[in-house]
């Protein structure tokens, strides 16, 4: 997990407290609260995706397609954007979304591990947060039993989030075979999770990321 928060922290520079507390709530809880019915879910995809289609040219993408977001990688986030450039299927990844949410089973000890694990590197220096901030935040969150939030203002308005959280292993094969080959970017070729991390600071240097 430390990996990964460090990876979100250097991808993200504008988050916020909230906007760590819900990359560690998805990635130990899934997405249950995320889905009201499979019609409503269906449509709010498919809206998503759309837009994507005819969003504002020169975006320059800084998400690889799948971004582990547990410790033990049981739990992604599938990257909107990425996604309609590969052209795959909507109904596949809402597939996996809605298993996700039905079958799923999350943890609020990994909560608090995954935060303990952030207060540490608020403590080492690596964060942008304070260590008491954090540890507060896991005070404040277990108090009312560990909720769902929203992302930040900042964190909406800078990197415009469009993705899902679903669990890996109720992706399809044909899915992963797909993004484990190049993926067409507007800045560079984007290929899997490693590489994506590896090229990020290449992509990066030419924009604000998401925020263009």
């Amino acid at each position: 997990m430390r990996a990964i928060l460090l990876q979100h922290a250097e991808r993200y520079p504008l988050w916020d407290i909230a906007d760590l507390y819900k990359l560690v709530h998805q990635g130990a809880m899934g997405n249950e609260h995320a889905v009201a019915d499979e019609t409503a879910a269906r449509a709010w995809l498919l809206r998503e995706l759309e837009i994507m289609r005819s969003g504002p040219e020169g975006h320059c993408p800084v998400e690889p397609i799948l971004d582990s977001i547990s410790a033990d990688g049981s739990i992604v986030r599938v990257h909107l954007r990425q996604y309609v450039r590969l052209g795959l299927d909507a109904e596949t990844l809402l597939g996996a979304f809605l298993h996700t949410a039905r079958e799923f089973r999350g943890s609020t000890e990994r909560i608090e591990e995954s935060l303990s694990e952030a207060a540490r590197l608020a403590r080492e220096g690596l964060f942008a947060f304070d260590e008491a901030d954090v540890r507060g935040l896991v005070a404040r969150m277990k108090a009312v039993g560990f909720p769902a939030v929203h992302h930040s203002a900042v964190f909406e308005a800078a990197y415009r989030p469009a993705y899902r959280v679903v669990a890996r292993a109720f992706l399809p094969r044909e899915l992963l075979a797909a993004v484990l080959g190049p993926i067409p970017g507007l800045c560079d070729e984007v290929s899997n999770e490693g590489a994506a991390r590896d090229r990020y600071a290449d992509c990066s240097a030419r924009g604000p990321g998401c925020a263009q």
